[in-house]
C-alpha cells in the first residue's frame, strides 16, 4: 500500500512523461479533488499509508490519463475561478481566463445601475454572470449559437443566483429588433487560421472551436457584431470587445466606421492590446 506522498509524486512524473506543462500543480489539484484532502491535511498525512476505495483508485487513474492525453485541467475538475466566482465549465464553452477579466473591469467602469447588458457569444456566461453579481442591472441577456453553452451558462446561472436569460441565436439573428442595451460586451472567436498551428493540445485539440476560431484573419465575427451592434444599443450606449493582441487596429477601424466615438484600447497585465471600446451615434 503506497502513502500519500508516494501515490502524489506517482501522479507528477506520469504528467511530466506526458509533457503535460507544470505537472506538479496539476497533479495536485487532481489528487486533492479525487482524496478530498487539502494541503494542511496532506502535509499531516503524506507519510501515511493511503486507503483508497476502488472509486478513487479508479478516479485517479482517469484523471491522470486525461490530463496526459492533454484535456485541459478545468474540464477534468469541472469548474474555473473567473473574478472571484466558480463557473461550471465542459468542452461545449470556452474555459474563461484571466485576459477576459479585464474586458469585465472596463465593463463596470462604464454601466450605472438599472443598465441593460447584453452579452453575445456568452459560452459559459462567466462575463455576463460576473457583472450582474456585481452591478444591478436592469436586464442581463445573453446570447451564444450552441444549445450546449446556453445550457451551461444557465446552470452558472442558477448556481450564482444570478437574474439573467439566455437566447440561442447566431450573433443578433433571433434577437428582438426593438431590444436595447445600454452595453454590449462580447468575447467572439477570433484566433488567426495561421495562430491555429501554435496552439497548444489542451486549446487546439479540447476547446471548442465554435468559439475560437474567427475566419482566416480572425475578424469575421468582429465584422458582423460591430456592423449590427448599433441596431441594439440606446443612443450613447458602449460597446467593449475583447481581440486579439494584434487587432487593435482592425477593429478600431470597424467602430470609426459603424457610428462610434470616444473609441480607446484597453492594455492586458502584459501591456497587449486586449479590449477595444467605443460609444455609439446612431446620427453623427
Amino acid at each position: 500500500m503506497e502513502t500519500y506522498v508516494q501515490k502524489l509524486h506517482k501522479g507528477i512524473e506520469i504528467l511530466k512523461k506526458a509533457g503535460v506543462p507544470e505537472p506538479e500543480l496539476d497533479a495536485w489539484y487532481l489528487f486533492s479533488e479525487c482524496f478530498q484532502i487539502t494541503r494542511a491535511e496532506y502535509f499531516l498525512k503524506q507519510t501515511e499509508k493511503i486507503e483508497e476505495t476502488d472509486v478513487q483508485k479508479k478516479t485517479w487513474e482517469q484523471y491522470l490519463k486525461r490530463r496526459s492525453e492533454r484535456e485541459p485541467l478545468q474540464y477534468i475538475l469541472g469548474t474555473q475561478e473567473f473574478m472571484g466566482f466558480s463557473f461550471f465549465v465542459n468542452p461545449s464553452v470556452l474555459i474563461p481566463r484571466q485576459d477576459t477579466e479585464i474586458l469585465v473591469e472596463k465593463a463596470l467602469s462604464v454601466l450605472n445601475p438599472g443598465d441593460r447588458v447584453l452579452d453575445m457569444c456568452t459560452g459559459s456566461g462567466c462575463i455576463l454572470l460576473s457583472l450582474a453579481k456585481m452591478k444591478k442591472l436592469g436586464r442581463a441577456v445573453g446570447v451564444d449559437i450552441s444549445p450546449e453553452a446556453i445550457q451551461t451558462a444557465g446552470k452558472n446561472a442558477e448556481y450564482l443566483q444570478a437574474d439573467a436569460e439566455f437566447i440561442l441565436s447566431d450573433l443578433f439573428d433571433q434577437m428582438d429588433r426593438r431590444d436595447r442595451f445600454q452595453v454590449i460586451v462580447s468575447n467572439p472567436p477570433y484566433i488567426t487560421e495561421e495562430e491555429r498551428k501554435e496552439l497548444m493540445p489542451e486549446v487546439a485539440e479540447h476547446e471548442p472551436g465554435l468559439a475560437l476560431f474567427g475566419g482566416e484573419d480572425g475578424l469575421y465575427f468582429y465584422r458582423r457584431m460591430i456592423r449590427e451592434a448599433g441596431n441594439f444599443l440606446t443612443e450613447g450606449g458602449s460597446l467593449l470587445v475583447e481581440i486579439g493582441c494584434r487587432q487593435a487596429e482592425a477593429v478600431q477601424k470597424m467602430f470609426q466606421e459603424n457610428g462610434y466615438e470616444k473609441i480607446e484600447v484597453i492594455q492586458d497585465l502584459a501591456g497587449l492590446d486586449r479590449v477595444v471600446a467605443g460609444t455609439y451615434f446612431s446620427g453623427r
